[in-house]
């Protein structure tokens, strides 16, 4: 396993549940609560915007030791700094993330329930596989299912196993049961109040130390 890749809670922004006006206290907040990696995902703000949201971002990612990738968006991960980016089936490819960001930058890929597509992207050099949706997701509905099974069949190609779609503190410890070294979160995290995505966070921190063997180790 790479030990750069974290292990542990995965929060992904969303202009939905994390608007620019609360981004980056929702984060911290969630920072706070034990979240050991952050996803910047916005597609449809402009780029003045976005690149002002990711430079904040980073900053508040790399004063907490926590990891920042942006979604999809090679270019905006190198201008920022951010640790990586998160690419799916049509966003790029490895060999240009990490021609662009570096050897140490963390690249991650969406497989969504097709060992096939992991196996290529073990290929080109993902640093983690991402599998999903596992369960119903307001964020991404038409995203193809995916069975709890896939992710320890996926422990084959020696990487870290991230899941996604529709995860909450209620379904999350099956997944990490099932082989799952990261739970990226989206609307099981955010909510109305900053305490409250506090609390949900660090909900997830004890189900991965209850229930995952190395994440006592990441921190």
């Amino acid at each position: 396993m790479i030990t750069r890749v974290p292990v542990g809670l995965y929060a992904i922004t969303d202009s939905q549940l994390t608007p620019a006006a609360s981004l980056i206290a929702a984060v911290e907040a969630a920072i706070r609560g034990g979240t050991v990696m952050v996803q910047y995902r916005e597609k449809l703000a402009p780029m003045a915007e976005r690149l002002a949201q990711a430079r904040n971002l980073q900053s508040v990612c790399a004063g907490a030791n926590v990891p920042l990738l942006i979604n999809d968006d090679i270019g905006l991960a190198k201008r920022v700094g951010a640790a990586g980016v998160h690419l799916g089936q049509t966003d790029g490819s490895v060999a240009q993330a990490r021609h662009l960001l570096g050897d140490n930058a963390i690249i991650g890929i969406t497989c969504h329930a097709d060992l096939a597509l992991a196996e290529a992207a073990t290929t080109a050099g993902a640093d983690y596989l991402a599998f999903g949706r596992f369960f119903h997701s307001s964020t991404k509905p038409n995203a193809p299912p995916a069975k709890t099974d896939i992710l320890a069949q996926a422990k084959c190609f020696g990487k870290p196993i991230t899941a996604i779609g529709g995860i909450t503190s209620q379904n999350g410890e099956q997944l990490i049961r099932a082989g799952a070294d990261l739970l990226a979160v989206v609307g099981g995290l955010f909510k109305s109040s900053l305490e409250a995505t506090e609390q949900n966070a660090k909900t997830f921190q004890r189900l991965f130390a209850s229930h995952h063997p190395l994440y006592s180790h990441s921190k």
